[in-house]
């Protein structure tokens, strides 16, 4: 059932991690994959090589408004039309909130949530001039329970996982907007606590006692996108192995 031959993506944040393996896996199931980078360069290149003629990647700071319209508008341009977009650039840091300062919680807000506005903003008129589509947004279980220590990211999170549920219900009928929220993903961002002296506690909090791919979570953003999800939307889907039990 999930089949995006003929489909137009945009995927922020495209080139490692979650946003690569989303980009692979959407190519590899007939889309045309346009990804935004920002500090990767040589991995966007890589990408790029890998899936040669079904991906374009650009580099863009989702923070800035004309950057991400001038990438909507070339994307449009080059395949003719959008049908998904997947909100997925994000910075994961933090301190406790005495040391945290207004620098790193700007920052926070600044990519998880403005971005995520404006990829929608200027992405949704698109969407529209197609008939209608999907949006997913990466969001996270801090947003959903908070986390200590990194108060910054938790509420970049949570106002993601608000603004979707308030664009479900305005782009409704025509675009259908969710959101996942993995909670540990193996991934270059959160390497270090995974593959480090805190691994064992990490697992231990985890009932299916892995960590996720970020193949799991690429997975799940497909199956919201697709039309096997056509009755689906304002939803979270939790990728995190039962870590958090909410929804």
């Amino acid at each position: 059932m999930i089949d995006f031959t003929r489909k137009v993506a945009l995927v922020t944040g495209g080139s490692r991690g979650i946003g690569a393996a989303t980009t692979r896996l959407l190519a590899g199931l007939g889309a045309r994959v346009a990804f935004a980078w920002l500090g990767s360069e040589d991995a966007a290149r890589s990408l790029e090589d890998e899936l040669d003629g079904r991906v374009c990647g650009r580099r863009v700071d989702v923070r800035e408004g004309p950057e991400v319209e001038a990438w909507v508008v070339e994307t449009v341009d080059a395949w003719g039309g959008l049908d998904v977009v997947v909100a997925n650039a994000g910075v994961w840091s933090g301190a406790p909130i005495q040391a945290l300062t207004r620098e790193e919680w700007d920052e926070a807000l600044a990519v998880n949530l403005t971005g995520t506005f404006l990829t929608c903003r200027h992405a949704i008129p698109a969407l529209k001039a197609r008939g209608g589509g999907s949006i997913v947004v990466v969001s996270s279980t801090a947003g959903q329970r908070g986390e200590a220590g990194h108060s910054n990211y938790a509420a970049g999170k949570g106002g993601q996982i608000a603004f979707v549920k308030s664009l479900a219900v305005e782009c409704a009928p025509a675009i259908r907007v969710n959101a996942v929220a993995p909670g540990w993903v193996d991934t270059d961002m959160s390497a270090g606590p995974i593959h480090g002296p805190e691994r064992e506690r990490i697992l231990a909090e985890i009932p299916l006692k892995r960590v996720a791919t970020a193949d799991d979570v690429a997975r799940a953003i497909a199956f919201l996108a697709s039309d096997a999800a056509r009755h689906v939307t304002g939803e979270v889907l939790n990728v995190n192995g039962g870590s958090v039990l909410c929804g």
